[in-house]
């Protein structure tokens, strides 16, 4: 299981401990901000739905739909084929962007947040398929049925109350726990946090002694090849561009050792920023290179 406590500085503030064992801190997303954030993506959706729906309308229309033979059949299939293209733009508007490299909806973006994993390791197609499915429980389940009670009249204020009552249920799960997690996260074991806007030290930018791979300390040269390159993927580099960020001495001698020990490396002792500015961004770059040949390489395991 996931390790981390809360720090001093903040009642949101955690820490975690990656698989690797290098510990990340994390802020844990307001729930001001992610109510805000969901409405943002619904908004956007429903955009996305309406226009949609308008374009299947006008495709209809133009293909005169309602002047063939067997018309309301056609009509019926139309529908069926509608009503399919909403359930899965709905979840396909999340997974497409939980599961992107930011792994934030527009939503969350605009509000500064992302998804991440509890464990502090790689977010898992899985856990992202989890936790919104369990939106369909959380959210839609509970709102189409208060809706279809309330057409019906009174006959059905109870069917209503239960379904107000199911929907309370799990909007107020967020203000249960002290991380904010709603019940998709508990089943996914993922959490919503901070995404840091902040950028790597000009020490990593083109043209510094560090990215061509020379120490300032030791004047020492680093040059990776490709086979050293090649055991880490998109998932180790955000870990180390994090603690590059942190800038904490012994979180870097941990990383620079353990890097060290999986390409058959030694570096000079105090010499770990350089040594892992300079992987940093000769990583990035051959993953960058991958990418335009369509080769992507999520972590060491793919």
């Amino acid at each position: 299981m996931a390790r981390y406590a809360v720090r001093d500085a903040g009642r949101r503030q955690r820490q975690v401990v990656t698989p690797e064992g290098v510990p990340l801190p994390f802020v844990i997303g307001s729930r001001g901000a992610r109510a805000l954030a969901l409405m943002i993506d619904l908004t956007l959706l429903l955009g996305a739905i309406i226009g949609m729906t308008v374009i299947l309308y006008r495709l209809a229309r133009a293909a005169g739909i309602d002047h063939l033979p067997g018309s309301q059949a056609a009509a019926q299939a139309l529908a069926a084929v509608w009503i399919v293209m909403m359930f899965l733009s709905r979840h396909v508007w999340f997974l497409f962007f939980e599961l992107g490299p930011r792994g934030a909806t527009p939503g969350k973006r605009v509000l500064g947040l992302r998804v991440a994993a509890r464990d502090g390791g790689r977010l898992t197609t899985e856990a992202v398929v989890a936790r919104n499915l369990i939106r369909d429980l959380e959210l839609f389940l509970p709102l189409i049925f208060v809706s279809s009670a309330l057409a019906q009249g009174e006959d059905a204020t109870f069917a209503g109350w239960a379904g107000a009552g199911w929907f309370l249920i799990f909007v107020l799960f967020p203000f249960c726990n002290r991380d904010a997690l709603r019940a998709g996260d508990l089943v996914a074991g993922t959490w919503v946090v901070e995404a840091r806007r902040d950028k790597l030290q000009a020490a990593l930018s083109t043209g510094t002694a560090a990215a061509q791979g020379r120490s300032d300390v030791t004047d020492t040269q680093y040059r990776f090849g490709e086979a050293e390159l090649a055991v880490y993927g998109e998932y180790e580099l955000q870990v180390l561009e994090r603690v590059l960020r942190e800038n904490r001495e012994e979180a870097m001698v941990d990383v620079a050792r353990a890097i060290c020990a999986k390409i058959g490396w030694s570096h000079g002792r105090g010499d770990e920023r350089a040594f892992l500015e300079a992987y940093y961004t000769q990583l990035r770059a051959r993953l960058e290179r991958g990418m335009r040949f369509g080769q992507r390489k999520a972590d060491k395991h793919a």
